[in-house]
This record gives C-alpha cells, structure tokens and sequence, in this order.
C-alpha cells in the first residue's frame, strides 16, 4: 500500500514547513541550494561511512539517491501537469529504487552530479509553468497543484538533507564508540 501524499496545505512539524506559506520563487531558490548543502553533508564523512545504516534507515547514499530522483521524477510530474489533462503519474516506490538500482553501491561524487543536473532540470522546468492550477493525480482521490509539486520538491530536497544528517550522526557515534 502507497502511503499518502502530503496534502496541498501540508505543515511538516520535524522541518516547520508550511506549504501554504511557501512562494514559488522561494522554494526554487531552497531547491538549487540542495546540491551544495548535499556536497557539503557528504564531505563530512569518508568511504563507506556513506553506505552505513543506523537500524533499518536508509544510508546517507541512498537518501542521496533518493533526492537526486526527486528532482528528476518531480520535472516530469510538473511537465505532465502543464501539457496533459491531470495526469496519474506513478509513484516513486521509493524502498524498490534504492533496492533494485543497488543505490548503496553507486559512486557518491556521480550521484552528486546527477543531482545538480536534476535540479537545474527541474528548475528548468518551472520557469516555463504557464498555470499553477493545472493538477496531476497519483490516486483518484490524491489530485494536486503544479504549485503543491514545486513546494513538495523543496520539501523533499530539506527534509531528506535533515535525514542525511541524522544518519551521519548516528553513524558516527557507533563508528567512534
């Protein structure tokens, strides 16, 4: 079973995120500080720090992973919201990515680089958004804005940072210990 979408007016207690007060040009700036704040949480750490898990989380590589494909996934989903009649896009199915593309094993540094491809893709892609209205649908019932796509992305890109960096701190205590 898919766990729900963030609702349009989605408050995020662990980030103090309120979509309903995030502006478009404000998200967009959070987003493309992501690849830097990424770089910068992965040079904290050496070899295969990166690929440690704490208990059953991910790794920070495969949170890394996991936020290079948002951003990807994300330019899609906004393109398919101005060009089609609300789209149902797929979902992510996050757990089978990081399992099936053998996220853990990947090269920190390409990740990196991809990630700042995708979000200058994305970025891309919403200076073109002609109508913020215009909806996609994951579920019947899950019908969102090109506007709630563009804050959820941000939302991805900060709280999964925030998730990094808790594994790192995890990670470090059981490998200083």
């Amino acid at each position: 079973m898919l766990p729900p979408l963030a609702a349009e007016d989605h408050w995020c207690a662990e980030c103090n995120i309120d979509y309903t007060k995030i502006e478009i040009d404000d998200a967009l700036t959070i987003i493309k500080a992501v690849p830097e704040l990424a770089r910068a949480n992965v040079e904290l750490v050496s070899g295969r720090i990166l690929q440690l898990r704490p208990d059953d989380s991910w790794s920070m590589l495969e949170y890394l992973c996991h936020i290079r494909d948002v951003y990807a996934t994300f330019t899609i989903r906004l393109y398919r919201a101005q060009h089609e009649d609300r789209p149902a896009v797929e979902p992510m199915l996050n757990d089978l990515r990081a399992h099936r593309f053998a996220y853990n094993d990947l090269e920190a540094n390409s990740v990196l680089e991809e990630l700042e491809h995708n979000v200058d893709g994305f970025a891309y892609q919403v200076d073109r958004v002609k109508d913020w209205n215009r909806t996609v649908s994951r579920l019947p019932e899950e019908i969102r804005t090109s506007r709630w796509l563009v804050r959820q992305a941000m939302h991805e890109g900060v709280h999964h940072l925030a998730d990094m960096t808790w594994v790192r701190e995890q990670v470090e205590v059981v490998t200083k210990g």
